[in-house]
């Protein structure tokens, strides 16, 4: 069997930046458990598997570990795809069917991509073990239906964090991020830590700030920020609230096109 593959940085201007997802375009659907073998041996934080014709397609997202149902860098990267390979004709919104519901994904003048996605919601929370899993005293802590954010007080500290990845693990919840206002030309910066699905950080990460710009908006009363994801490789996000809906956008470049072969 062969399966065409690409690898793509998600949320970058160019290669080994943002966040590497792998991208396989599918003839027909294959069986779950070769996805999951597939992800594996790709071994970015997600892969996505593309099902379709025109401008819809059945998209699926398997970390190494396991199969997730809301992934922001690796739709970002199908989309990119999709159009420079002109799968899907340029300027046409593209259509995914997910275990999400439909997500589009649509070409911005200035080169970017935006990603139209849920809004994900957060309440107050209290864990008397998150500090010590962090490695810092949060300022205040949400959690949406199985991520925590926990806001520290800086930029700075977020930047230097060094948590401690068995203890989050030990929280028993999807992911914890950790964030903060930013201290200068970043409206917010975050981390992200998720060992539950066999990640201990991710690079940039769009479902946290499908949480994070809701979060942020109750916080400092605006709609749309510019947010950068603190990690080792970085990436930068634009994020525009609209209602129960968080647009997404960054660019993308592909640093591999291939086949597997088995």
């Amino acid at each position: 069997m062969k399966v065409p593959i690409r690898i793509v940085d998600a949320f970058a201007e160019k290669a080994f930046g943002g966040n590497s997802a792998g991208v396989c375009l599918l003839d027909a659907a294959i069986d779950e458990s070769l996805m999951q073998k597939i992800a594996a041996e790709v071994n970015s934080a997600e892969t996505a598997f593309l099902v379709g014709s025109g401008n819809r397609f059945r998209l699926r997202w398997f970390t190494p570990a396991v199969e997730i149902d809301l992934c922001g860098h690796a739709t970002l990267a199908s989309a990119h795809v999709l159009w420079t390979e002109k799968l899907v004709q340029g300027g046409e919104t593209i259509r995914f069917d997910t275990n999400s519901g439909e997500l589009t994904a649509k070409q911005l003048a200035d080169g970017w991509i935006q990603l139209d996605f849920p809004a994900i919601p957060s309440n107050p929370y209290e864990n008397r073990d998150l500090a010590s899993a962090i490695g810092a005293t949060p300022t205040l802590v949400a959690m949406t239906h199985h991520t925590i954010i926990a806001e520290l007080s800086s930029e700075q500290e977020v930047r230097e964090l060094k948590p401690d990845i068995a203890a989050i693990l030990a929280l028993g919840v999807h992911g914890v991020i950790v964030t903060a206002k930013g201290a200068d030309k970043y409206d917010f910066v975050s981390r992200f830590f998720a060992p539950a699905v066999g990640i201990n950080e991710d690079p940039v990460t769009g479902s946290a700030h499908c949480a994070l710009g809701p979060y942020w908006q109750k916080r400092l009363g605006q709609d749309t920020f510019v947010a950068y994801q603190a990690s080792a490789r970085g990436g930068v996000m634009r994020v525009t609230v609209a209602g129960n809906r968080a647009l997404l956008e960054g660019k993308a470049v592909t640093t591999l096109s291939g086949e597997m072969n088995f």
